[in-house]
């Protein structure tokens, strides 16, 4: 006799499995899906710790190179001449205290705007302190001295155009032989730029930036005085034309001959580049590294630094440093790398060698 417990059997139609819907597929492993940009440790999803994405910012004309160093040489030698005008007389009798010190005091306030230009760019306060401290003193050394130098330059120079028959100013043999002696005033601020650094690579390109952009100015200098027809306005478009060369052929000459240099592509800095002269380049949020990182307080004091050693350039952290997305910790650069630092960005470039 059948059981009173039993129950009908179960029958499922074709019907009924066609009208069945599957769940939607998951990862391996049972995983619920990851959002993107999330790094994943076997079962366990965590949020990205990376490099922000880089924005690549235009950069402005003022931190250029050329142009900051222009406008310090242009600034420094007006003020020089400014001090000094007042107390200086065309003719040879009188109180001639402003003649005698012109030259050098334009020499000297020249040397120290190119001396700080750099620091107030980077705006460190305290570098460009303690550089226009040097920078003056070195300045007014060197603006005596060269002043010398330019003078006995320019009295055997005229005295070759004199013995050929050179009797007047407006030929162009004498703004050659002025302009040649100038180069000397070049020299002395091209050397105010590099020591302030305490780079002597930096240095010989200052020297030679210095050189031709003075003998240039020296060159116009005769040429303005006749145009404008005036003692006083003549001697100033000279000496800010004199600073104005000065200064943009350093910054022409450093950019053409760098060898490896950092171009900032974001942050406050966004156009600038740091030429590496050191062997050892710091960098951090103290005003005292190499490169300083301001307005970011993820970054360090002293957050790492680039070193030079042979053909090699390497990248040294003590925080968290990006090269090309990825950490880096002690790493080898390879010219096009994208370093990141906080709100910073740089790309590290080098001339190719051949």
């Amino acid at each position: 006799m059948a059981s009173t417990d039993d129950k009908p059997a179960l029958k499922i139609t074709l019907e009924d499995l066609a009208s069945v819907e599957l769940p939607a597929a998951t990862p391996a492993g049972n995983m619920a899906p990851v959002a993107a940009g999330t790094k994943q440790y076997g079962n366990i999803a965590t949020p990205a710790d990376g490099p922000a994405i880089v924005t690549e910012e235009k950069g402005h004309i003022f931190l250029q190179g050329w142009f900051y160093l222009g406008l310090a040489g242009v600034v420094g030698a007006l003020v020089g001449w400014g001090i000094c005008e007042p107390f200086f007389v065309d003719a040879r009798a009188g109180a001639r205290w402003g003649n005698i010190v012109i030259l050098p005091f334009v020499i000297m306030f020249t040397c120290l705007g190119l001396g700080v230009a750099e620091s107030i760019v980077e705006r460190s306060a305290k570098k460009a302190m303690v550089r226009g401290l040097l920078g003056l003193a070195l300045g007014l050394v060197g603006g005596f001295i060269f002043d010398w130098i330019a003078n006995v330059f320019f009295a055997i120079g005229t005295a070759i155009l004199f013995s050929l028959g050179v009797q007047t100013t407006k030929n162009p043999a004498f703004w050659i032989v002025r302009g040649l002696a100038w180069a000397v005033f070049g020299v002395a601020g091209g050397i105010v730029y590099g020591l302030v650094d305490r780079s002597m690579t930096k240095t010989k390109y200052g020297i030679f930036g210095g050189l031709i952009g003075a003998a240039l100015g020296g060159m116009i200098f005769d040429p303005i005085s006749f145009a404008t027809k005036t003692g006083a306005v003549s001697r100033g478009v000279g000496f800010a034309l004199l600073g104005l060369a000065t200064g943009v052929a350093i910054g022409i000459v450093e950019s053409a001959l760098k060898d490896r240099w950092l171009y900032v592509a974001s942050g406050p800095l966004a156009g600038k580049q740091f030429i590496l002269y050191k062997p050892i380049t710091t960098i951090g949020s103290s005003q005292s590294s190499d490169i300083y990182l301001f307005k970011d307080t993820s970054i360090l004091p002293q957050h790492g630094v680039i070193e030079l050693r042979g053909a090699q350039t390497f990248v040294r952290s003590n925080g968290p440093v990006f090269v090309s997305g990825a950490p880096a910790r002690n790493r080898a650069l390879q010219s096009g790398d994208l370093i990141q630092i906080g709100r910073y960005a740089f790309h590290f470039r080098e001339r190719q060698r051949k």
